[in-house]
């Protein structure tokens, strides 16, 4: 049905097609002319004109098995018959018998890669002197010019596709830019701090606390600087290499989870494994993918509820389901959520530069998973799934 609407609309941009349809009908003296979409499956009305109260309206459509129209599709080549019950081709054949016409004329519409769009048609009960050389240059003529149209058309909204893309690519990179800024400044200005003050010859013990501090800021830095090349390599389409290897995957969340509790001492997180089989994957990067749901469910979820991890396995595939209580994430926001710089819903969210969640999609689906999402009042869960063995 919206391919049909989308048909009609196309042909009603066309101002020419009422002349076109009101021409064929003075030329030929026939009652009806249309222009039909013809496909595989169907033959709808897209332009009507009726003077034989035919009954059919735009948006009307026929069972293309009942249609000459289907056997055009097939052969690409235009039918004329002056008079359907003294031609020898035409005169036992079904349609005519079905709707009641004398005389007919249909010409394919081509697009310019060779497909057939539709056809420019029109019948009569009464017969019509059409085998002449005007009748069919003119439906030629205008069939041709109809498929030219077309193609106009969708140059036209692949034109303003690409320029919308273009601009939303445009918005994003100006958004990158600016959350990249904000995110840096601050470990640069404390790696700043903390060169000006070991200039001053602090005491061993607060140079090493400085130390430490600095550190941290340059691990921050490069945890930035990863996950910009994991976006490039998702973005330009080298997709994120994998190093497989036969992995314990309780054991590897068990490090995981270790790093962050010692991040968030004050959260609670509940680990149930019910996993036995061995995974084939690539533990760092699954480590990664696991850490980036956890950090995520810390970050947006509410601080006096626990985040739970569940990982199981089948004969088949490796699940894991991390839960966090909070606010219900809305339909719109997840359908955003594995997108770039979306930070778990919370446009207000200032942790990382909101690329956590598409870096661990990226990931999922390099092993051959996917990360699903469910939200309701009081609990959020992010649900991971890839095969034990990718392909």
């Amino acid at each position: 049905m919206e391919k049909q609407v989308e048909a009609i609309e196309i042909i009603g941009r066309i101002e020419a097609i009422p002349t076109i349809l009101e021409t064929v009908c003075r030329i030929t003296g026939m009652g009806f002319a249309a222009v039909a979409r013809v496909t595989e499956s169907e033959w709808v009305a897209c332009a009507v004109r009726d003077e034989i109260d035919f009954g059919l309206l735009p948006g009307g459509d026929l069972k293309l098995e009942t249609t000459i129209c289907n056997e055009i599709r097939q052969s690409r080549q235009s039918v004329i018959i002056s008079d359907t019950a003294e031609d020898p081709v035409y005169r036992d054949h079904h349609t005519p018998r079905i709707y009641g016409f004398r005389s007919y004329v249909s010409v394919p519409v081509m697009l310019a890669n060779g497909e057939m769009w539709g056809t420019l048609c029109a019948i009569d009960p009464h017969p019509r002197l059409l085998d002449r050389p005007e009748v069919r240059n003119i439906f030629a003529m205008f069939a041709e010019l109809i498929g030219f149209h077309l193609n106009m058309a969708g140059l036209l909204d692949a034109s303003e596709n690409d320029l919308s893309a273009e601009r939303a690519t445009g918005i994003q990179r100006e958004q990158f830019i600016a959350v990249l800024g904000h995110d840096l400044r601050n470990p640069l200005a404390s790696v700043r701090a903390g060169i000006t003050m070991m200039r001053r010859r602090p005491d061993e013990q607060r140079a090493t606390t400085i130390l430490d501090r600095m550190q941290s800021s340059v691990l921050r830095m490069e945890h930035l600087v990863e996950d910009i090349l994991d976006f490039s390599r998702g973005r330009m389409g080298s997709g994120i290499a994998l190093d497989l290897a036969e992995t314990q995957v309780p054991s590897l969340i068990g490090h995981v989870i270790d790093e962050l509790a010692a991040h968030h001492p004050h959260r609670e997180l509940i680990v149930e494994e019910h996993a036995h089989a061995p995974v084939l994957c690539d533990p760092e990067r699954l480590a990664q993918l696991v850490s980036n749901l956890l950090g995520n469910a810390v970050t947006h979820g509410s601080a006096d509820e626990p985040v739970t991890i569940t990982c199981t396995t089948d004969e088949r595939s490796l699940c894991i389901d991390v839960t966090n209580g909070g606010k219900e994430i809305s339909e719109e926001a997840r359908a955003a959520l594995f997108q770039p710089f979306e930070r778990g819903g919370q446009s207000g969210a200032r942790d990382g530069i909101g690329l956590g969640l598409y870096i661990a999609q990226t990931i999922a689906k390099a092993h051959g998973g996917n990360i699903d999402v469910t939200s309701s009042a009081g609990k959020t869960c992010f649900s991971f799934t890839m095969p034990l063995r990718p392909n």
